[in-house]
């Protein structure tokens, strides 16, 4: 049969919407479809179960289509293609119009390849025409949207939980939810720092050395990973530099040691102080910015990079900072 043959010949390539009302029981799908059931072939008696009764759980895609058909055959392994990529956001059920010609006079397709969306039971957009694969992505885009990743919520929101437990200092259940999702997702860089910094506030410096050691070179790379890092570094040099109630007596007489000033800031930062740490390192930078080659403002940095951007010592600090550099 030529194409001028082609009993359902009129608007060629149109989008298209249609009613239609069916007859007949059905069993109910199933709400899940493995990966061989995605793509099935349809018949007139089977169309309320494969279609209909389908479309209740996912949207299912009908290709009405012929054997003589030209442009049905250049549909086909692209629309086949398409949702086997959508990993099953949507069902594909093919309907030979020559075999079963039923279906399609009660949708009133006059012209094939015609493709109708189902959805929770009834007929709710299509297309005619073998149209571009990028066309048919967007279709399916719009009867089925992409579906939430739930395992990447979850991880989320548990990494929330645990960043809040660790704020208020519940190291334990924070510790606990930090190695859950470091189970499900190994190599999740904060949850490598959170644990991290758990194992930091309990005292055990060690193991943290050990939670952050043989680190790939992404996570090595990653921010939150070379924070903890030079937290680390930080608390060990600190645990070097003396007496604080020392090095205060030192200031107390000699307000200009910038050399104490700096060595309490260091001590105060690693005993949560931030707020007096970035205070004595903005007056030394008050009074002599040549000191150190300008190593107050260096540390200060090393400080905002551990303290993270968005930290409110950060954010007065460099505030502070700004009215020093530029007045």
């Amino acid at each position: 049969m030529s194409g001028s043959d082609n009993p359902y010949a009129g608007s060629y390539g149109n989008q298209m919407t249609a009613t239609a009302s069916y007859g007949g029981a059905a069993a109910k799908a199933p709400a899940t479809a493995a990966a061989g059931d995605l793509i099935k072939d349809t018949t007139t008696a089977s169309f309320s179960r494969d279609v209909l009764e389908a479309s209740r759980q996912q949207p299912v895609l009908v290709d009405f289509w012929a054997p003589w058909c030209g442009p049905c055959k250049q549909l086909t392994p692209v629309i086949e293609k398409v949702v086997t990529e959508a990993q099953g956001r949507v069902k594909l059920v093919k309907m030979n119009i020559d075999d079963h010609p039923s279906i399609a006079g009660q949708l009133g397709i006059q012209s094939i390849p015609a493709v109708i969306a189902f959805s929770g039971g009834r007929p709710v957009d299509g297309f005619m025409g073998a149209v571009p694969e990028s066309q048919i992505r967007q279709f399916i885009d719009k009867i089925a949207p992409p579906v939430v990743d739930d395992r990447a919520a979850e991880i989320e929101a548990a990494l929330t939980e645990a960043k809040t437990l660790l704020d208020q200092g519940d190291l334990q259940n924070a510790a606990g939810l930090f190695g859950a999702v470091l189970q499900a997702d190994p190599e999740n860089a904060a949850a490598l720092a959170g644990l991290a910094n758990c194992m930091i506030e309990a005292g055990d410096l060690q193991q943290a050395r050990e939670i952050l050691s043989n680190l790939s070179d992404t996570l090595a790379k990653d921010a939150s990973i070379v924070a903890v890092i030079k937290k680390l570094g930080q608390i060990e040099e600190a645990r070097k530099l003396g007496d604080p109630d020392a090095l205060e007596q030192v200031l107390a007489t000699n307000p200009d040691d910038h050399g104490a000033r700096i060595k309490l800031a260091k001590i105060r930062n690693v005993e949560g102080d931030r707020a007096a740490a970035a205070d004595h390192l903005l007056q030394v930078m008050k009074r002599d910015r040549t000191f150190e080659d300008d190593g107050a403002r260096r540390e200060l940095l090393q400080f905002f990079d551990v303290w993270g951007p968005m930290d409110p010592a950060t954010l007065s600090a460099r505030r502070k900072l700004s009215s020093i550099l530029f007045s």
